[in-house]
């Protein structure tokens, strides 16, 4: 039985806490592996950013240290202050120095840097962090491309749901891909997305392929999107004649190639839009898409809002960070 333990704080994300533990939850419904506890620097309720309520069940000066075994520090605005509160620094500190793993969710590697157990790791963080992490931890290898990060038992991701990500990989370090897949679908997540290779999205409600050809034709749809995917360039890849390929593709990953193809550049575009200012004519050209147009109609289609709105939305949501 591994022992969890989430760290909260006043205005922390509740999302950080709710998407790993009901992850970590679910798994331990088909092992019967985990024992989640919430932590805060007092025991009771604690008030998230968004309003929400949550009960911590201990208090830091309830929970020992010792018998943790993944330590999991949330993120939010109150992170600022919580970094700075020394008691709580110091349990942290000591919980951290003795786990197996140490890990931290969106702004929550501000925490976790401040009691010095990760200086030297690669590390990453919410965008909109990435800036004052870097300017003020210049001991740490920052890096905001991924979505996690494993650096030895040190674990970091993004924001929001990169959490869940996260936890259903460490999921898998634990009970290995099937357990973490089924979780996966039980909680109805869209996407399973593994980490370095984060700016390319994989549907978990496909299957996994199961052989070879299909997994290399899969793997250079994932590492290029904006390359050339016909249905001749991917069974080249293959090794497969063009019909062998669109039958074994269809059957292993539950959709044809060129449907695939699309929701990968989809994936990447939405990556794109969020980070940076590339326009939309020209990110199209480069993602395979052809033409501004064509990404506007996919975009409308796919996700029911233009690739400028889409744009706008998300970086409306950087004040949360």
């Amino acid at each position: 039985m591994r022992r969890i333990a989430f760290v909260i704080y006043p205005a922390f994300h509740p999302i950080d806490l709710v998407g790993p533990y009901e992850v970590f939850q679910y798994a331990h419904r088909l092992t019967g592996g985990y024992d989640c506890r919430v932590v805060a620097p007092v025991a009771g309720l604690v008030r998230a950013h968004s309003g929400l309520p949550v009960h911590a069940s201990y208090g830091i000066g309830d929970l020992d240290p010792d018998g943790i075994d993944t330590l999991l520090v949330a993120g939010g605005h109150g992170v600022d202050e919580a970094r700075h509160d020394r008691a709580l620094v110091d349990w942290v500190t000591a919980a951290g120095r003795r786990t197996r793993r140490l890990t931290a969710v969106c702004s929550g590697t501000l925490l976790l840097a401040a009691t010095g157990l990760i200086d030297g790791c690669r590390v990453t963080t919410h965008w909109a962090r990435e800036r004052q992490l870097v300017a003020e931890h210049p001991e740490l290898v920052v890096d905001c491309d991924p979505i996690f990060i494993r650096d030895g038992r040190v674990w970091t991701s993004a924001g929001v749901t990169a959490a869940m990500d996260l936890a259903l990989a460490l999921v898998e370090e634990d009970h290995g891909r099937g357990v973490a897949h089924a979780v996966a679908q039980e909680m109805v997540m869209f996407l399973r997305r593994p980490g370095s290779q984060s700016q390319f999205s994989v549907p978990l409600w496909s299957g996994q392929p199961a052989s070879d050809p299909i997994r290399s034709a899969v793997a250079a749809i994932n590492a290029d999107p904006g390359a050339r995917h016909t249905i001749g360039d991917l069974a080249g890849t293959a090794g497969l004649s063009p019909r062998h390929l669109q039958r074994r593709f269809a059957a292993e990953v539950g959709v044809p190639p060129a449907a695939y193809v699309e929701r990968v550049r989809v994936e990447a575009a939405r990556r794109a839009l969020a980070e940076g200012d590339e326009p939309v004519e020209a990110m199209a050209r480069r993602l395979g898409f052809g033409t501004g147009e064509t990404l506007r109609r996919v975009f409308q289609r796919r996700l029911g809002v233009s690739p400028s709105d889409y744009r706008d939305r998300f970086r409306a949501m950087k004040e949360y960070a």
